[in-house]
């Protein structure tokens, strides 16, 4: 079967930097849903027309995989919102009940440092900014179903930055 919308193609890859270092590797092959949500548009767009055991490699620049960084994301916030214990790469979804920072999006954000009276959190995302390499095979192709169509995603997280603590993906 060739990859065409709405259909559900089973990868594997390696995910570098720029420079070639490792950031991910799925050795395991896993689903995904083609024509929705699941992948970046100019790795879709690599897949389109392919059939199982399909391989290439993708550069994507930080505008086609998870944006640029923007300062704008950084804040401080006063420690005593946080739990005791908090520390550097924590996650919370969205800022903390009495938050001083105003008009901030809602997203996740990650805690990239604790001082004794403030705590620094990043909106972005961590591979923000930052120029990728997918290396991509394709191990099988089948019919999307009814629901996974509906859906427009198999709804998994599935990038691990190397160095991450254990089952740490990345949105």
């Amino acid at each position: 079967m060739q990859i065409s919308s709405p259909c559900v193609v089973s990868l594997s890859w390696r995910l570098e930097d720029a420079q070639g270092q490792l950031i991910d590797e799925l050795a395991e092959p896993l689903e995904f849903f083609y024509g929705g949500d699941d992948l970046f548009a100019k790795v879709e767009e690599a897949l389109a027309g392919q059939e199982a055991g399909f391989e290439t490699s993708v550069a994507l620049e930080p505008e086609h995989a998870f944006g640029e960084y923007d300062s704008n994301l950084v804040c401080f916030e006063s420690k005593t919102l946080f739990p005791d214990g908090v520390e550097p790469g924590m996650q919370f979804e969205g800022l903390p009940e009495g938050a001083a920072t105003e008009d901030m999006p809602m997203a996740v954000y990650t805690v990239t440092e604790v001082y004794p009276e403030h705590v620094v959190l990043d909106g972005n995302h961590p591979l923000a900014g930052v120029g990728l390499r997918m290396h991509l095979k394709v191990l099988d192709v089948r019919e999307a179903t009814a629901e996974e169509t509906e859906a427009g995603s198999l709804g998994e997280a599935v990038f691990r930055i190397g160095g991450a603590p254990d089952g740490e993906t990345l949105h």
